[in-house]
């Protein structure tokens, strides 16, 4: 799996629909993880965060508007996105959804390719810099689909790891990111790197980021990690 791939968990009890699903979503770009109830998605999230999750309502033992609910009360899994699949058409059954939490609401038999649509427009939403928009922070804007990273006038260098780093602190200026998820989202979780690698690449960011002057935007949080801003 790339570290630039976006992540989707896919919650389905039903083994030839899930199958559909991960193979489309595979197919627009995606690093597809399965899960078969939702006992097993709750482990996949404490294993390893997606950045969307889509996710059955109908599935036995634990239905997919509890899953909803424990992860929307968590402050770590609280901003995931979740796509609610259902059979139920009523209206009260979407209310029921979206109050629970669901960031949207697709009804069954549904399109694949609205489906892939509304996938793509959370995505928008928590990580931009994957569907190729512009991110702008300050006096320093990046542009996702040329890979182009200015500070005011002046164009910046920056390696690959560099701009991954900068697109995971633009997506979300002020959070602080400690290093072991700062590995997650930059280096991938099947790539084995030392957290002190992290430090490295962070002080080659500063590095490129004042190279034509102007403050350090990087702030240390000690204890804690790293944020912008």
């Amino acid at each position: 799996m790339s570290a630039d791939q976006p992540r989707v968990l896919v919650v389905e009890d039903e083994p030839a629909q899930r199958e559909v699903l991960a193979y489309n979503l595979e197919a627009e770009g995606f690093a597809v993880s399965r899960a078969q109830n939702g006992e097993e998605a709750l482990l996949l999230v404490d294993e390893d965060l997606p950045d969307i999750i889509v996710l059955d309502w109908m599935m036995p033992h634990l239905s997919g508007i509890e899953v909803c609910r424990r992860l929307k009360i968590r402050p770590e899994t609280r901003n995931i996105p979740v796509i609610m699949l259902s059979a139920r058409s009523e209206e009260v059954d979407k209310v029921r959804g979206l109050e629970t939490g669901a960031d949207d609401y697709v009804v069954k038999p549904y399109s694949v390719i609205e489906l892939m649509a509304r996938v793509r427009s959370q995505l928008r939403r928590v990580r931009p810099s994957t569907v190729g928009q512009r991110l702008e922070f300050d006096d320093i804007v990046l542009d996702a689909e040329s890979h182009k990273v200015t500070r005011g006038p002046d164009i910046l260098k920056l390696g690959p790891t560099e701009f991954r780093l900068l697109s995971t602190f633009m997506e979300k200026p002020g959070r602080v990111w400690s290093r072991e998820q700062l590995l997650d989202r930059v280096w991938g979780r099947d790539i084995y790197v030392d957290t002190r690698t992290v430090d490295v690449h962070i002080g080659r960011l500063r590095k490129a980021l004042t190279q034509f002057g102007g403050g350090d935007p990087v702030r240390t949080v000690r204890g804690a990690g790293y944020a912008l801003g």
